[in-house]
């Protein structure tokens, strides 16, 4: 049976009654903007305390000086030891391996189960998993394993963000101009971090109990929104779903590149669907008469250009996420004048280019038709940007906010693009025929291998970061110029693509002279 939100029913019989479906449609379709970029805001508003307490737990073990308070931060443990960058590392990759792993298994069961439930559970216990973290301040837990546990519970939990999110977006959205409305939305990425470093680093140097506590009781009470009134799909609301209706009028984002006619058909042309997609590829049964099916793993590996976005994501996510955890140590460490809280405010620009950044490439993306190549120009200019930030140490603040900046509008735009339009455009791949049940297990894939790379990095800087901070940044580098070649065969493909629709023009136009 269908679960309907009780906030939604009750809008049924009030406002929604006996309103125009367009205006109906208008208004769901913008409250599920809203609601969904709130959920996912609070997902990583809450994952970004770590990043911030991370720059308290060992200097305040170690000098004497900070604070009058000397009895209470100077025996904190266990982060007072010499391998302090490994522990915290350690910390993060717990977080993020189960985050990893967990999230291929979180895009099968969001296929089968009821979105606003999946969300909301998910967010209230991500929010007691992250409180606990920082309750382990207050009651005096020491001991290493207890935050690694909490750590790894914390990752599990928000595995039922991205697919959960994603799906209910492509369920409302059709195809026209998703670059630019998911660009616009991916920014939930950027504000939640903006927004969880500012909260952190309120209470940071006063108890950092409360850096994990108030987060954690932020992402629960979103959890709570979502139950009561998130509708998963239009046809809860009597609507039919925008793959039901005519798609003439809303070219795919993608349709250059992935569609499969005899002029562009550039990367269909040596693969084949699964025997699932090739059945639903098959079925003469309108969309609307059949039930959708899951997809396995297997089958959604098949589509065009997943495997090339996955691997191409778990770099570039490892480099996203290595300055996610990181980057007010790294401020700090550049700049020894600025205290705990200072680095952390300055790191806040580094999300405010993502932002930009993730808005930028969805609209080249709209306008060229050529996702895979809007990545591969921002990663190039990415490379020496980082080797500029990283070699303009002790520098003025201003010349440092303008390259925090920079460097977020480069690092993020990839990541920002493939993991909103370009997932949910394969989501909803022609060969699946309008099968949205496909959507969340393609975008638990490529965010899930994503995210493996998300773990990897921050260990790996950890360790590094013990030895010398630019080896961090040579390590980062080497990951964008990987996660580049990853997309070389889709930007061949575009290329050729984009020259014969040319061609084609050219031709047609000849014709229509003559």
């Amino acid at each position: 049976m269908r679960f309907t939100p009780p906030g939604v029913k009750a809008l049924e019989v009030g406002f929604c009654a006996n309103r125009d479906e367009g205006i109906k449609r208008k208004s769901y379709a913008v409250w599920i903007w809203i609601i969904t970029f709130l959920a996912y805001c609070a997902y990583h508003l809450s994952r970004k305390p770590i990043s911030v307490v991370k720059t308290v737990l060992h200097e305040n073990c170690t000098d004497l000086n900070h604070h009058n308070n000397d009895s209470h931060w100077c025996q904190w443990k266990p982060f007072d030891q010499e391998n302090y960058s490994t522990l915290l590392g350690g910390l993060d990759s717990s977080f993020l391996f189960a985050y990893a792993g967990g999230m291929f298994i979180s895009g099968i069961i969001a296929e089968r189960v009821n979105l606003s439930l999946f969300l909301s559970c998910g967010m209230i216990l991500s929010g007691v998993f992250i409180a606990l973290f920082g309750i382990g301040h207050a009651l005096k837990i020491h001991n290493y394993w207890y935050y690694v546990v909490v750590q790894v519970l914390a990752g599990l939990m928000q595995t039922t963000g991205w697919p959960g999110v994603v799906t209910a977006m492509g369920n409302w959205y059709g195809k026209g101009k998703r670059g630019l409305i998911f660009g616009v939305w991916n920014s939930h990425t950027s504000v939640g971090n903006i927004l969880g470093t500012l909260i952190a680093a309120a209470f940071v140097e006063i108890d950092w109990t409360l850096s994990f506590v108030v987060p954690g009781a932020i992402i629960a009470a979103v959890g709570i929104i979502i139950f009561f009134f998130m509708p998963e799909t239009p046809s809860v609301v009597g609507l039919q779903s925008p793959y039901e209706m005519s798609e003439e009028d809303e070219p795919p984002l993608l349709s250059q590149t992935y569609n499969d006619s005899d002029e562009q058909r550039p990367l269909l042309e040596a693969e084949e669907a699964s025997p699932e997609v090739a059945y639903i590829e098959k079925s003469e049964t309108p969309r609307h008469e059949r039930e959708e099916r899951a997809i396995s793993l297997f089958s959604a590996l098949q589509i065009p250009g997943v495997v090339e976005f996955s691997m191409c994501l778990f770099f570039a996510k490892l480099v996203s996420y290595t300055f996610l955890y990181w980057l007010p140590m790294f401020i700090k460490d550049m700049n020894e004048s600025f205290d705990s809280q200072e680095s952390s405010t300055m790191s806040i620009f580094f999300d405010v280019g993502g932002i930009v950044g993730g808005i930028i490439a969805g609209i080249l993306s709209d306008l060229t038709g050529m996702p895979a190549s809007t990545c591969i120009v921002m990663l190039v200019f990415a490379i020496p940007m980082l080797l500029v930030y990283i070699a303009m140490d002790s520098i003025s603040v201003g010349i440092n906010i303008l390259l925090l900046i920079i460097v977020g509008l480069l690092v993020n735009g990839p990541y920002a693009l493939i993991t909103t339009a370009v997932s949910a455009e394969l989501g909803t791949h022609k060969s699946l025929k309008g099968n949205a049940k496909a959507l969340a297990t393609v975008t638990s894939i490529i965010d899930g291998t994503g995210s493996i790379g998300a773990a990897v990095g921050p260990l790996i800087a950890g360790a590094l970061q013990d030895v010398d901070l630019v080896y961090v940044f040579y390590m980062l580098m080497a990951s964008d110029f990987v996660a580049l070649l990853m997309l070389i065969r889709l930007v061949n493909h575009e290329i050729r693509g984009f020259v014969q629709s040319r061609r084609l023009r050219r031709m047609q136009n000849n014709l229509h002279n003559s």
